[in-house]
């Protein structure tokens, strides 16, 4: 499919509904409310192209950029390619969903996720904190650095509370993923959230919740599940 193929196909998807559901949740700039569920009917026509998935990213029509990343090849994208996504996502399910996916599924994974984490861009921060929970839940935890990723969780006990709003929600989010997918400091995981408590995230107008960092980590034990990993984090 061309591009203007894919942009037809997505305005016909779009709906009221949608988008109101996503303008609730943060959505901004120009988009047609497409479910998710409906833009895979595309995907598995088109399955996966590089070069379509960038010049979707680059029309800044959100229901486009999200759809980029389910036609990505991550292992084909550049350095340049995945900053250039992370600083034009204008709202959090692209910096948190699909830049993060592409880009922890890439070969520079790790180096935007630390690079990132420190941007004083609330998009792009937050997209460097779902990165690395997404390294966690993809690689063996040898291919992990225990003594960085024990420093980031320092960092979350002492700052979480005053970061932004999305900052907030992913570093909350990177506990759990400690705690679920790297056994050697699931426990400290758990220590750090306890000492920080309540994680305070503004949620726009939905009825999203901030998940429980100890009682998601201890479900996912009672299920037998910590330290499975994923084969992909896109969904």
């Amino acid at each position: 499919m061309t591009l203007n193929e894919v942009m037809t196909e997505l305005q016909k998807l779009g709906t009221e509904q949608t988008k109101k559901t996503w303008t609730n949740h943060g959505a901004k700039g120009e988009f047609w409310g497409v479910k998710i569920g409906d833009m895979k009917v595309i995907q598995k026509k088109i399955k996966h192209n590089h070069e379509l998935a960038l010049a979707l990213y680059n029309t800044r029509n959100a229901d486009a950029m999200y759809f980029a990343g389910l036609i990505s090849e991550p292992k084909k994208m550049t350095k340049k390619d995945l900053t250039h996504w992370a600083k034009t996502a204008t709202w959090h399910m692209l910096s948190e969903y699909t830049v993060a996916w592409t880009a922890a599924e890439s070969n520079f994974g790790r180096e935007l996720a630390m690079e990132w984490i420190d941007s004083d861009d609330e998009l792009v921060a937050a997209a460097g904190w779902s990165t690395y929970s997404n390294l966690l839940a993809l690689k063996k935890d040898e291919e992990l650095d225990e003594k960085e990723i024990k420093s980031l969780l320092q960092r979350i006990g002492k700052t979480v509370h005053e970061q932004a709003n999305r900052v907030k929600y992913t570093m909350n989010g990177f506990l759990i993923s400690v705690g679920a997918y790297f056994i050697p400091l699931n426990e400290e995981a758990k220590k750090v959230a306890k000492a920080i408590g309540n994680v305070s995230v503004s949620m726009g107008g939905t009825v999203c919740k901030v998940p429980e960092v100890i009682p998601y980590i201890e479900k996912i034990e009672a299920m037998g599940k910590v330290g499975k990993k994923k084969k992909t984090v896109f969904c």
